[in-house]
């Protein structure tokens, strides 16, 4: 596995195999989550079902039609939604774990020959560690840490996993008047958009990150019970919000916004601290935060998030694999890119005079 981080640790970060498979049914394994992205990622969400006398492997993904011709024939490439996801085991013993996945990898070899993939790229969960059983399978990459909030271990988890800098902002944020609300299942997001898009303005976030309209209809539609929205008030007027789920015994925070006006007040800090609040009263487990923009350790937003994760952290990796080498190489021919460029599938690669532009 490239670049395997040395000493990761986490109250979460080494979970047992009956642990993990009793959060099987996390948010990023459903298929309704999937077709979300399906518009952004110009694909189609499949499930590839591999059942085994060894044990069960489920894999989720997005499959696109590759935008390059090669004569007649047309080719796919696969991707897991954004977020995280990668093919999981359930069922397995441990000591089996290594032959289950050769024997998935090989019926969906036979998958991908039969579809015209060429190429797959996945963000493997860094909670459920679903790297570690396919590390023989995919080339695995270490690219990040990301970081959580430990509820369920902690009598106050606040105290626990919160910095001293940051319970300070929150003790001063809520003299000053600031109050927080929670709402499990809102029925209107009209108001996140407004303060969500607020704030992709004002860090000229990539396009990717202007979800439309359909999103967040959509969202509602899907996961209507299992969102929560978090807010941060003062005086009566919302001054940041945060959109989560919540699925079993984990919440993973999705996106967020805040005016800039209102900074001084600590919004983010009043919000983290209510979805603890929240999340300890109705017997969560875990709140993953994520990571950070990239892949410094020295990333603002992850130095930022790991004021609220004193005791956890969990290694991210990504998976790629080329299923078709010759229609790869003949693809990144078309396209003008090398085989071997770091971007992946190197032939999505957008020309520099392009990316500029955008």
């Amino acid at each position: 596995m490239a670049g395997t981080p040395p000493g990761i640790g986490g109250k979460y970060s080494q979970l047992t195999t009956r642990k993990k498979e009793k959060m099987m049914g996390d948010l990023y394994f459903d298929e309704r989550y999937g077709k979300l992205y399906e518009e952004i990622e110009k694909g189609v969400c499949q499930i590839f079902e591999f059942n085994h006398s060894l044990g069960r492997v489920r894999h989720l993904f997005i499959k696109r039609e590759i935008p390059i011709l090669l004569g007649s024939n047309r080719y796919f490439d696969i991707v897991t939604p954004y977020g995280y996801g990668g093919p999981l085991m359930t069922g397995c013993e441990p000591e089996h774990r290594e032959e289950l996945a050769s024997a998935f990898m090989e019926a969906f070899a036979e998958y991908c020959e039969e579809e015209g993939v060429v190429s797959e790229f996945i963000r493997f969960h860094p909670v459920l560690d679903n790297a570690k059983d396919f590390e023989k399978s995919y080339e695995v990459r270490y690219l990040r840490d990301t970081v959580g909030t430990t509820v369920d271990a902690y009598d106050d988890p606040v105290e626990a996993e919160f910095s001293a800098s940051a319970r300070k902002n929150i003790r001063k944020a809520l003299r000053d008047g600031v109050e927080f609300r929670v709402t499990l299942g809102p029925r209107d997001l009209r108001e996140f958009q407004r303060i969500y898009f607020a704030t992709m303005d004002r860090n000229h976030a990539d396009s990717f990150y202007y979800f439309s309209e359909k999103y967040f209809t959509q969202l509602l539609e899907s996961f209507g019970e299992r969102l929560l929205l978090v807010e941060a008030l003062y005086e009566g007027e919302v001054i940041g919000m945060e959109l989560q789920f919540v699925y079993n015994d984990l919440i993973h925070t999705h996106l967020s916004g805040t005016y800039e006006a209102f900074h001084h007040l600590s919004p983010v800090y009043i919000m983290q601290y209510a979805t603890v609040l929240w999340a300890k009263e109705h017997g969560i487990k875990l709140i993953h935060g994520g990571g950070g923009r990239t892949n410094s350790p020295d990333d603002n937003l992850l130095r930022f998030k790991q004021q609220f994760a004193h005791h956890t952290k969990f290694s991210f990796y990504s998976g790629q694999k080329i299923w078709n080498e010759e229609v790869y190489r003949k693809l990144c021919q078309e396209a003008n890119t090398a085989v071997g460029d770091e971007f992946f599938p190197a032939y999505r690669k957008r020309p520099v005079k392009e990316a500029s532009e955008v």
